[in-house]
């Protein structure tokens, strides 16, 4: 396999290339570098092989190669946001680090067979990636590029075994779990659903208007609390130059400890909201944290701290610990971690104890409390961050549920041992309940947050809520734990599955068949307005086929004839199917 002009030049000219044949996965690599590089290849298993390229010096080492272009329909990235089509080479390469984005990328072919899974074993410094369509050849182009040094070099693992994409990434999360003993035991109430303040109060929190919820949310199914934004202060800009100094507002939360109390109570665990980086200008701290501080964000009002210095990763961590050890938070609500990523970062003073922002924001993560709920949130999606916390939020996306169901799905697929959860979910107090059931549908593989006024729902709303919260609740195994096939991501995932055992759930989100189990139990969640749902089914027989509309009403339970082929159920928006299929 030849290497075609002008792909992976080299970054000047005291730069070499060299070229490793791996005939067991048909590939070629090209690996460049200043240094002299010394290559290790192990094949993992058919189709699978981890390539360790160690230089004899510190370099930068990048590894290139290219797979055919036949039978694409998407290219998968961590951050690829909505946009899942082929992008062009030339493209602005992408980088990954602890504080943003995952090195990992996956092309994907017709009938969702992953052609080429990669994954680079780096999960805390710079990891630069530039994947796309060569045009003078029809190929898909992949380079993969960090500094390495003689220790442990660049490790790669590249997956062609053209199984479903959804195993090969899964396979790629194992990875780093095996190579760097990552992840923590993640208790049941993180993935259960949760309340959240933020669409429903934004900043106009307070103890009484969080207290009146915290009733109506236990009793319909949640185990969480989450307050956020507007807690600390009485300012209600929407900005940051307030925040940094973390007390209760004295307005809003007199006594946070007896509040807190009140919530638990209703058998709700109490997680608050912090935006770890940011010390407003309007504050006292201003003065003293401006010589630690990466950069100032005019629009924020604020200024990102510096995580290399022990002065600020003791302040910071001191705040959210108070949380925890003193008021009695379950947990803590981290945001903008991704705020660390900062260009040209200073050089930072004699003060300073790492020399990377990247292992600041590890030593910093750390020092946090180790009993305690702690959410991230995309696009912070690094397996380097699987020790410091429990799950992981999707990005905003109010009222959008296709958003949410893509970047929920995004996020399961390399999540690792985190619970995953849904963008809050909100709606028009006019909402049609079958709506509001379609918004639940569209998030069933991951944990929902409702974020609405519980104590103004009407009663078919809050019975939609009740009726899919206890789905959620009782089928959590396999929902968050089985066997997950998400289909068609180049469509934004029209169809999700997944299976534990002999049970089988399906969201359905567009007119698609769904197969239907030779033996078990199937349940199809209708979440699209088209009532006709067609099952494929391989084998002859009767099952029994139960039809509950959004709010959990019995509408039809018979029993249908299957023959191969297919059968055709009515089941309403917003509704479910169970069914029931014998030997």
């Amino acid at each position: 396999m030849s290497v075609a002009p002008g792909i992976w030049q080299p970054h000047d000219q005291a730069e070499r290339r060299e070229e490793v044949r791996i005939p067991a996965a048909g590939l070629e690599l090209t690996g460049t570098s200043a240094a002299a590089l010394t290559w290790t290849v192990h094949e993992e298993s058919p189709g699978v092989v981890e390539v360790r390229v160690v230089p004899d010096r510190a370099a930068e080492v990048r590894l290139g190669w290219r797979v055919p272009c036949v039978d694409a329909t998407a290219f998968w990235a961590a951050d690829g946001g909505e946009h899942r089509g082929l992008p062009p080479f030339w493209r602005r390469p992408r980088t990954a680090a602890l504080e943003k984005n995952a090195p990992v990328g996956c092309l994907i072919g017709a009938g969702d067979v992953a052609l080429c899974t990669f994954a680079a074993g780096e999960v805390v410094r710079p990891v630069r990636t530039r994947t796309g369509v060569v045009e003078e050849t029809g190929e898909f182009g992949f380079w993969v590029e960090h500094e390495a040094g003689p220790g442990t070099g660049l490790l790669l693992r590249i997956d062609l075994s053209r199984r479903h994409f959804a195993t090969t990434l899964a396979g790629v999360a194992d990875w780093w779990g095996t190579l760097h003993g990552l992840g923590r035991d993640v208790p049941l109430a993180a993935r259960m659903p949760a309340y959240s303040t933020w669409y429903a109060m934004q900043q106009h929190v307070d103890a009484a208007g969080v207290e009146r919820q915290a009733g109506p949310a236990a009793e319909l199914g949640c185990e969480a609390l989450i307050v956020d934004d507007g807690w600390h202060s009485d300012d209600r800009g929407r900005g940051y130059g307030h925040v940094g100094e973390w007390r209760p507002s004295p307005t809003s939360f007199p006594d946070i400890s007896a509040h807190v109390a009140k919530v638990r109570g209703e058998g709700l665990a109490y997680l608050l909201w912090y935006a770890l980086p940011f010390v407003g200008r309007h504050t006292e701290l201003w003065d003293r944290v401006r010589p630690y501080t990466l950069v100032y964000k005019e629009h924020m009002n604020a200024a990102i701290l510096d995580p290399r210095y022990p002065y600020v990763r003791d302040l910071l961590a001191g705040h959210l610990t108070r949380a925890v050890t003193e008021w009695g938070m379950d947990g803590l609500k981290i945001d903008f971690i991704d705020q660390f990523a900062v260009e040209d970062p200073p050089r930072p003073g004699p003060e300073a104890d790492c020399a990377t922002v990247n292992e600041g924001v590890r030593r910093l993560l750390a020092q946090l409390p180790e009993e305690c709920l702690v959410e991230l949130r995309q696009p912070y999606v690094s397996p380097g961050l699987w020790p410091y916390a429990t799950m992981i939020r999707a990005s905003d996306c109010p009222l959008s549920p296709a958003h949410n169901r893509q970047r929920t799905v995004d996020l399961r697929l390399i999540a690792g041992p985190m619970a995953v959860h849904a963008d809050m979910l909100m709606w028009h107090p006019d909402e049609s309940p079958e709506r509001v059931a379609t918004q639940l549908i569209n998030v069933l593989f991951a944990v929902p947050q409702i974020s609405v006024d519980l104590t103004t729902q009407t009663p078919a709303q809050a019975q939609v809520l009740r009726f899919w919260l206890a789905f959620f609740r009782q089928h959590v195994d396999v929902l968050q734990r089985g066997d997950f096939a998400p289909a068609r991501p180049d469509l934004a995932y029209p169809q999700v599955s997944a299976r534990s055992g002999d049970t089988v759930i399906v969201g359905r989100y567009a007119p698609m068949p769904v197969e239907a189990p030779a033996t078990g139990t199937l349940w199809v969640a209708n979440g699209d307005a088209s009532t006709d749902v067609l099952l494929r089914t391989s084998r002859p027989g009767t099952a029994r086929a139960t039809v509950l509309d959004c709010r959990g009403r019995t509408e039809s339970d018979d029993f249908v004839d299957l023959t191969p082929g297919s059968v055709e159920i009515t089941v309403p928006e917003g509704g479910l199917l169970r069914l029931e299929t014998t030997a």
